[in-house]
């Protein structure tokens, strides 16, 4: 599931280029679709802007794939609000991201999710990226969420494969397991978990459909084949802050400018380079 980029024309959303990026990912065989996540700016979009995103995704995937709308806030209100709204427009979940900045406790963490669970009913992944938010939820947080009826899973970007295997354990048979991280995709598949919602998927939709549905067959060595091809642009879309990169592989592919609002800046020469390395090396270019 590509967490999708929010692609910009003159500075403001352009709603065409958007249109066009989610078609390419379902003809691209994706198996669902997550607009204003990390890499779609959703820090630097307006309110409005977060909105229609999500509301245009949704019209136009019509039902073809899942559409899981990002709805996190380090307000509880605000996020409960946000995923009020993804439930409104027809998203199909909710991707919620530990609250930042003010670090909750283990406590507070579970009472965020619990309070969104009563507000909302709507599937909802917790999304676990210590690295940005400072905040790590634990795998006996995770068991108690688990217990609620809208919290269904999880996209762990700790980069951890073992989590997967110790909430799996923890958390029973029905809590999805996501990975947010492509480089360590692979084993956490292996690991038990059940896809990714990934940046890499905005560059190859295709490649990376193929590689998924392998790993979801048990098929190991053709998801190593691809694995490897797909590795090198794993790590060059990350050789920059994000999403810079990867709107840089997209501007080469005709597909959006490259543009991202500050505090990002563009690609640097060094992260194109690779980028462009890491494409060739997919097959892209």
């Amino acid at each position: 599931m590509p967490a999708l980029v929010t692609p910009f024309r003159d500075g403001a959303l352009d709603e065409q280029a958007f249109v066009a990026l989610v078609e390419r990912q379902i003809a691209g065989g994706v198996h669902g679709l997550v607009p204003v996540g990390t890499t779609g700016e959703t820090a630097t979009l307006s309110h409005d802007e977060h909105r229609r995103v999500v509301e245009l995704c949704v019209k136009v995937t019509a039902g073809r794939v899942p559409v899981i709308a990002g709805a996190g806030s380090n307000s509880t209100a605000e996020a409960i609000e946000l995923v009020r709204h993804a439930k409104t427009v027809g998203a199909d979940a909710a991707l919620v991201v530990t609250p930042y900045y003010n670090r909750p406790s283990q406590e507070g963490l579970h009472a965020h999710y619990a309070a969104i669970n009563e507000a909302v009913q709507l599937p909802v992944l917790v999304y676990n990226v210590p690295g940005r938010t400072s905040v790590d939820i634990a795998d006996t947080t995770l068991a108690r969420l688990a217990k609620l009826p809208n919290i269904v899973g999880i996209k762990d970007a700790t980069g951890d494969m073992t989590r997967a295997t110790m909430q799996r354990l923890l958390c029973g048979e029905d809590w999805v397991m996501l990975s947010g991280d492509d480089l360590t995709a692979l084993g956490y598949m292996a690991h038990g978990g059940h896809g990714c919602i990934s940046v890499t998927s905005n560059v190859a939709p295709d490649i990376c459909a193929t590689f998924y549905n392998a790993a979801m067959a048990d098929d190991w060595k053709t998801a190593l084949y691809w694995q490897d091809r797909l590795f090198r642009l794993h790590k060059s879309l990350f050789s920059d802050a994000s999403p810079a990169p990867t709107k840089f592989a997209l501007e080469h592919l005709g597909l959006c400018e490259a543009f991202a609002r500050l505090p990002i800046t563009p690609a640097s020469e060094a992260s194109r380079a690779e980028v462009l390395a890491g494409m060739r090396e997919a097959g892209l270019v």
